[in-house]
C-alpha cells in the first residue's frame, strides 16, 4: 500500500516530533557551541552513547505518554497535540518518498 499524505496526521507527527524529541534532551545539545573542528565530518560522532541514551529514552517515554493519552484520556491527549503545533507551524510537512522509508516494516517483510 503506497504512503499517502495526511495533513491532519502531519500536523500530529510534527507535534509528537516537538513534543518527545525537539523539546528534550537534544535541545541542551543543540543549544551549546558548535565544534568547528567537527562540522560536515560525518566520521565524527558528535554525540555521545550516553547523550544518545538520553535522547532516546525521553523520546520513548513521551511518546508513550502521548499514546497512552490517546487511548485513555482523549482530551489531554488533544491538548497536548494543540500544544506541541504552536512549535512546528512553520516546519515542512513530512516527506514520503525518502530512501528511509524502505526501513520500516512493511507486513511482507515480517517472519
Amino acid at each position: 500500500m503506497e504512503v499517502t499524505l495526511d495533513h491532519t496526521l502531519a500536523i500530529e507527527a510534527k507535534a509528537m516530533v516537538a513534543l518527545a524529541f525537539r523539546n528534550g534532551p537534544i535541545e541542551d545539545l543543540h543549544g551549546g557551541k558548535p565544534c568547528d573542528a567537527c562540522a560536515g565530518n560525518q566520521g565524527i560522532s558528535r554525540i555521545s552513547k550516553d547523550e544518545m541514551k538520553a535522547i532516546t529514552k525521553s523520546a520513548v517515554d513521551t511518546l508513550y505518554r502521548l499514546l497512552w493519552q490517546r487511548e485513555n484520556d482523549p482530551a489531554a491527549y488533544l491538548r497536548n497535540m494543540e500544544f506541541g503545533e504552536r512549535y512546528t507551524r512553520q516546519w515542512d510537512d513530512p516527506e514520503l518518498t525518502k530512501p528511509w522509508m524502505g526501513r520500516l516494516a512493511n507486513e511482507d517483510q515480517i517472519p
